[in-house]
């Protein structure tokens, strides 16, 4: 079957993030290199070896939901119900009987409901299998984040979630950008979320030796492609964009951020956990991006890096960047960041695509905090310490999970 390539356009982001609850306090947040990282509060963490984390600060479920729905959610859907609800409204977008079914939903998440799943289990080995919530399982399974949006939104279009670790964010987004352009959807609200800083979830990071333990000094934890780096810091929340097919917002008169042009996906095949050396899947994930979106390696003004200040990830990633790109590699404006939000996780993709678009939309390049001694394998401009004003035309936002999932989105300006 032959599809016409629709074109598609971002016209509403939003944002709950460690360094702030709205896009525009986002934005502002990694322009300033505003750190997210700090001591971790929504648990005791004195027995564990890392004990800090990027938390979603001042959050109040309640300025989206009401009590008694709040209640039944978890954190993680919490924060995709809200992040959702903000980019529709960004967007100016509304949702009734005569479009809803032309209204999608895809958000993905790594993890899930281990919250209440964590609780319930106590619940389970302290008062018996009788005391369990009647609610225990729809607050836990991975979906209800794209569920609860289209309860709470009203959109009856498709809906689903990736489940890819690190890159499911970005997974919705893509799957979200196919079903537009193929004709299948007139608007897809998509992104990832993410509720993890839990204590069972921090200790098994920790016991793979994944996290850092810089708890002396958290403000420095989280330092992409530096030569001191010592594990990635979890972070927390939720990065949502309205898609829109572009003759709809034109109809509309809807503004527009940005329009998404490529979307490359590939696998590993290779570990659990570690990326293939050399990085051959995320190379073939950003080549593909940028075969589907029509472009040349030197077109590309921003990448933002799935640079997760782990030792493998950073040298993996740029040499990925170094063969995808060749020579133009090192023209390339390149940013972590996670150094500011530490890693979402299943979310991060989201928040990512977020500052990829914002960076499209207001040509500044969020910076790369901490990078104070660059590890010499990793060579590249990663824009360091400050922002940058700098024309940009055509963006990539790369995200990689465990299981060897290799997602990049690319976008460009608008015109």
């Amino acid at each position: 079957m032959n599809f016409e390539r629709k074109r598609v356009v971002v016209t509403g982001v939003g944002a709950l993030t460690p360094i702030g609850n709205t896009p525009a306090q986002y934005w502002e947040g990694l322009l300033s290199g505003r750190n997210g990282i700090a001591p971790i509060t929504l648990f005791d963490a004195t027995q564990h070896k890392c004990r800090i984390a990027g938390e979603v600060k001042e959050y109040d479920p309640q300025d989206y939901l009401d009590a008694k729905d709040a209640k039944r959610m978890d954190r993680f859907a919490q924060f995709a119900v809200s992040a959702s609800l903000q980019a529709i409204k960004d967007a100016q977008f509304v949702i009734n009987e005569l479009n809803a079914e032309q209204v999608g939903v895809i958000i993905g998440t790594g993890v899930g409901g281990i919250k209440v799943l964590e609780d319930q289990q106590t619940v389970y080995l302290s008062r018996g299998p009788d005391r369990c919530s009647p609610f225990m399982v729809p607050m836990m399974i991975a979906n209800m984040a794209a569920g609860l949006t289209a309860i709470h939104t009203g959109a009856k279009g498709p809906n689903s979630c990736p489940v890819t670790a690190c890159a499911a964010g970005s997974n919705a987004v893509g799957d979200a950008f196919r079903l537009i352009q193929r004709g299948y959807a007139q608007a897809m609200i998509c992104g990832g979320a993410e509720a993890a800083v839990t204590p069972l979830s921090v200790a098994g990071f920790a016991a793979a030796r994944a996290l850092s333990t810089r708890n002396d000094a958290p403000a420095q934890a989280s330092r992409p492609f530096d030569r001191d780096r010592d594990g990635f810091v979890m972070g927390e929340g939720s990065g949502i964009l309205l898609l829109e097919e572009l003759g709809h917002a034109q109809s509309r008169g809807a503004r527009i951020y940005a329009e998404i042009v490529g979307y490359g996906i590939t696998c590993d095949a290779y570990h659990m956990t570690s990326p293939v050396p050399g990085g051959e899947g995320a190379i073939r994930a950003m080549q593909l991006a940028l075969k589907d979106a029509g472009l040349n390696p030197n077109q590309v003004s921003y990448i933002n890096a799935h640079g997760t200040s782990t030792g493998p990830n950073d040298v993996t990633e740029t040499a990925a960047i170094k063969k995808a790109l060749g020579e133009c590699a090192y023209k390339v404006a390149i940013s972590s960041t996670k150094s500011m939000t530490g890693h979402l996780l299943g979310g991060s993709g989201g928040i990512e695509a977020v500052a990829t678009v914002m960076a499209i939309a207001n040509d500044q390049i969020p910076p790369t905090i901490n990078l104070d001694n660059p590890d010499p394998e990793c060579d590249l401009d990663y824009v360091p310490h400050k922002s940058r004003a700098h024309p940009v035309e055509i963006a990539l936002s790369n995200s990689f999970g465990f299981g060897g999932h290799n997602v990049t989105l690319a976008f460009r300006k608008y015109f």
